[in-house]
C-alpha cells in the first residue's frame, strides 16, 4: 500500500511538472509572439531565466555544495603489547587536542602511559595529538626519548621532528618512546 501512494503521488508531482512546463511555454510563446512591449519581454525573460535556474538547482543541487569529507575513521586510541594485542583502549572521538605523557600529582595528561610496559622512557609530557579540520595530527613536545609514526604501508617508523605536526590516520602506529599506540 505504501508503494502505491509513493508512486500515485510521484504520478502527481510529475503531472504537475508538466502542467507547470505547459504553462511557462505558453506565456513564452504569448509574450515573444503576440505582444510588442520590450519592457514585458524583458521582464518575462528575466522570470524565465531565474525559474529555469531555480529548477536546476531543485533538480541537480546546488553547484557551490561542497563534497561530504570523507572521515578517517579514528575514533580511539589503542595501546599495545608486545605481541600487538590490546592492552588499553582510549575513546578520542569528538575530542579536538590530548596531552600524552605521565599523569602525576602536579602533571595530568589525557593519554596516561604511567602504567605501560616502557613508562620509565616516556616523558611527563611527551607528545599532543590534535585534531584539526576533521584530520589527525601528532607532536613531539620535547621529549627525552622521541616520538614516532610506522604507517600500515611502510616498513620503517619515522621519528617526528620536535614541534613539527604528523598528519596521522586510522591504522598508523604512534611511538611513545618504546610504546606502541595504534589509531582505529
Amino acid at each position: 500500500m505504501a508503494k502505491k501512494k509513493g508512486y500515485e503521488k510521484s504520478i502527481r508531482v510529475k503531472l504537475i511538472e508538466l502542467l507547470i512546463s505547459i504553462l511557462v511555454i505558453s506565456a513564452l510563446i504569448y509574450v515573444f509572439g503576440y505582444t510588442d512591449s520590450n519592457a514585458l519581454k524583458i521582464f518575462t525573460g528575466i522570470a524565465c531565466g531565474l525559474f529555469l535556474f531555480g529548477v536546476i538547482i531543485v533538480k541537480f543541487g546546488s553547484p557551490d555544495e561542497p563534497e561530504p569529507k570523507k572521515e578517517d575513521g579514528v575514533t580511539k586510541l589503542v595501546l599495545l603489547d608486545e605481541e600487538g594485542e590490546s592492552v588499553k583502549e582510549w575513546l578520542i572521538q569528538g575530542e579536538t587536542s590530548l596531552l600524552i605523557g605521565k599523569s602525576s600529582a602536579q602533571n595530568e595528561v589525557d593519554i596516561d602511559l604511567a602504567d605501560a610496559e616502557y613508562a620509565a622512557l616516556i616523558s611527563k609530557q611527551h607528545a599532543v595529538l590534535n585534531q584539526a579540520s576533521g584530520d589527525w595530527f601528532i607532536e613531539d613536545i620535547h621529549s627525552k626519548n622521541g616520538t614516532g609514526i610506522k604507517q600500515p604501508n611502510k616498513r620503517d617508523k619515522s621519528k617526528l621532528e620536535i614541534e613539527q605536526p604528523h598528519k596521522v590516520k586510522a591504522g598508523d602506529i604512534i611511538y611513545i618512546a618504546n610504546t606502541r599506540l595504534l589509531l582505529k
